[in-house]
C-alpha cells in the first residue's frame, strides 16, 4: 500500500485542478506525514517527519496502522481526546491511561480494559487533555460502542449519534481507525480553503468535506495524506488568526491557475 499521490490518476470529469495541485505541491514541500500516531511506535523510536509534530509516535508511507485492534482502539480515544487541545496534551493522556492499565496487570489498551476503570480514575488520568470530566464519560461511551461493534465497520451516521461526536471526530475515526475514505475537515483547512478563496467563510463543514471528495480520487492514502499535510502547512503559514495570511507557498499555485 505504499503508493503517493503522485501516482494516482484522477479521471473524473469536471474537477477543480486546483485540489490536486494544492496537494501535490505539500507533499512535495512536506513528504509523507504518517498519521495517526501511535504511542506503541513512539515507544519503539517511529519517526517524526515533521517540525510541528509533538510525539516520535508516526509511520510515512506505511499505512497499514492500526495494524491491531489496540493501536485502533487508541486511535478512536485520541480522536475524542484531542478535541479542544494539542497533541502534546493527549499524548500525556493515553500514556498516562496505558501506565495506569499496566499497573493494573492489564497490557492490551482495549474497551473493556476502557470500561474497567473507575470513573474518577479514568478522570484524572486524562486530565491533561482538559474538559476530563466530560471527555471520561464520552471516552466510556466510545469504549461501550467500539466493543460491541466485533468485525463491523460503523457507518458514519452512528457515530454522530453518539454523545460528544461530531463530523470531524466521525470522519477521523473513520478515516485512520476503520481506514475508510471519508475526508476529516478541522478548523485549520477550513482556515486555508476560505484564505485561499476556495470556500465561503460561512462555508458549512460538509460543504468544505464536499469541495475535497468532489475533486479527489476516493483513496484512503489520498485523503489521510491530504489532510495530515494540511494541518502540517497551517501549524506553518496559519497559526495566529491574522487578518492577513502570507501563505506564499499555496498562493502562487492559485496565482498560476488564474493566468491558465
Amino acid at each position: 500500500m505504499k503508493k503517493s499521490m503522485q501516482n494516482l490518476s484522477i479521471e473524473k470529469t469536471g474537477m477543480k485542478p486546483v485540489i490536486r495541485k494544492i496537494y501535490d505541491c505539500l507533499l512535495t514541500s512536506y513528504g509523507p506525514q504518517g498519521w495517526w500516531p501511535l504511542t506503541e511506535l513512539r515507544e519503539a523510536g517511529g519517526t517524526n517527519p515533521t517540525k510541528t509534530g509533538s510525539i516520535q509516535g508516526y509511520h510515512p508511507d506505511d499505512y497499514t496502522y492500526p495494524q491491531t485492534r489496540s493501536q485502533q482502539f487508541e486511535i478512536i480515544c485520541g480522536t475524542l481526546l484531542t478535541q479542544n487541545t494539542s497533541w502534546i496534551q493527549v499524548e500525556k493522556a493515553l500514556l498516562n491511561l496505558k501506565d495506569l492499565l499496566s499497573l493494573q496487570q492489564i497490557h492490551s489498551f482495549s474497551p473493556e480494559a476502557v470500561l474497567s476503570l473507575d470513573k474518577e480514575i479514568l478522570k484524572e488520568a486524562i486530565r491533561p487533555a482538559g474538559y476530563y470530566n466530560q471527555k471520561a464519560v464520552r471516552l466510556k461511551n466510545l469504549a461501550c460502542c467500539f466493543s460491541e461493534l466485533g468485525a463491523r465497520i460503523p457507518a458514519r451516521t452512528e457515530l454522530l449519534s453518539l454523545k460528544g461526536v461530531g463530523p470531524e471526530t466521525a470522519d477521523s475515526i473513520l478515516l485512520y481507525a476503520f481506514k475508510q475514505p471519508s475526508f476529516v475537515v478541522d478548523a485549520y483547512t477550513k482556515r486555508i480553503v476560505t484564505n485561499l478563496g476556495l470556500a465561503d467563510e460561512k462555508a458549512s463543514y460538509n460543504e468544505i468535506k464536499a469541495l475535497f471528495e468532489e475533486n479527489l480520487p476516493e483513496n484512503l492514502i489520498v485523503y489521510q495524506e491530504y489532510h495530515a499535510l494540511l494541518v502540517e502547512h497551517a501549524k506553518r503559514y496559519y497559526q495566529k488568526k491574522r487578518t492577513q495570511i502570507n501563505d506564499v507557498l499555496l498562493e502562487n499555485i492559485l496565482q498560476l491557475e488564474d493566468k491558465l
